[in-house]
This record gives structure tokens, sequence and C-alpha cells, in this order.
């Protein structure tokens, strides 16, 4: 473990141009072979075994590269100008640390305290947002009470139209009073030397 985790630990970019060929071979291989590691699938009945809180391989191995600080070395691979030639490898690696999270936990663990004042801030804006809504309905069931300007049709029995049916009228009770056949229409206009003096 130790000369191969010494070679890759030495990787830096001011050694990169002595670096020689073995030693490229080399940390290929040792990115390989933790891409292999984490690649390997959970084993359901070893899962099933243990506690609920307990830890799985997969955390396990986890834990393990984050206290060897391989994790350290993959973010300095995946930033460093000069190491893009591993940018595949350390993507992939990344890629299978987090095969087991959904994105909304992973969301949720990095917000902390400030997930507690924004779930507190949700409460808020919902317990306002109801209160409005309960407002428009007071308001809403308030306007009822208005008069409508449609005042229904009505058929007047006895008054014939101009078929054989009864007269249907459009207009509020109020106005029958005043109904004629002409209602509504345009009074004939006299011409001019026509009219009275």
């Amino acid at each position: 473990r130790g000369g191969l985790w010494g070679s890759l630990t030495a990787v830096s970019p001011q050694d990169w141009e002595q670096r020689q060929e073995e030693d490229t071979l080399l940390i290929e291989r040792i990115l390989l072979l933790v891409r292999n590691v984490l690649h390997v699938p959970p084993d359901p009945t070893e899962e099933q075994q243990g506690v609920d809180g307990d830890a799985s391989v997969h955390d396990r191995v986890l834990w393990a590269l984050h206290i060897s600080g391989m994790d350290d070395l993959l973010k300095f691979l995946a930033s460093a100008q000069v190491e893009q030639q591993w940018a595949l490898h350390v993507l992939e690696i990344i890629s299978l640390m987090f095969r087991d999270q959904s994105p909304e936990e992973l969301a949720a663990l990095g917000q902390g305290t400030a997930g507690a004042e924004h779930g507190e801030d949700t409460r808020e804006l919902e317990t306002l947002r109801q209160r409005e809504l309960a407002e428009k309905r007071a308001r809403a069931l308030q306007r009822t009470s208005r008069h409508s300007r449609f005042g229904g049709s009505y058929v007047l029995q006895g008054v014939k139209s101009i078929g054989d049916r009864d007269v249907v009228f459009h207009k509020g009770l109020h106005n029958l009073k005043s109904y004629s056949h002409d209602l509504g229409k345009e009074p004939r206009r006299l011409p001019r030397r026509r009219q009275a003096a």
C-alpha cells in the first residue's frame, strides 16, 4: 500500500513534467482500482443482516477513502489544469460515490440549519396564503348579495307575438307595465318636409 499510495500522493502541479511513464501508469491503475472497488454492487443478503442504523459496505468504503485523503486527491485531479487526462476516471469515481444517494437527500444534507429556516419560512408563507384565500372567499360571499343585471326571461301568457306563440319578455318584471310590441325598436323618422311646423 505504501508504494502505490506514495506515488499517487506525490502528484502535484510542480512534478508533472518530471513524471515518468511508470508513474503515469501507476496513477491510472490506482484510479481504476478505486473505480472498480466502488463499482461492486451491494450484496442484498449482507445489507439485510445489518441493523438499520449501520452503514452499508459502500458507505464504509467511502469513509475509508475520506480518512485516507483520497477524496481531496480526487478533487485536486478534477480541478488541476495539467491533470486533465484523468478527468473521465475522476468523474466516473465521483459518480460511483454518489450512486446510492438521491438528489433530494444530497440537497437536504448541504442545507443544515438553513433548511430548517427555509422550512419555517415555507410554513409561514403557507399560513399567510391560507389566510388570504379565506379573505377572498369571504369577500366573494359578500358580493353575492348584489343585484344581478340579468333580470331573467318570462313568458307573457295571453299576449301573442308575431306567430301563435306567447311573448318572451327579457327585461325585469318591474318593466312589464311599460311593455309594448315596439319596445326596443327605433321609431320611424318622418322626413322634415312632412313634419308639422
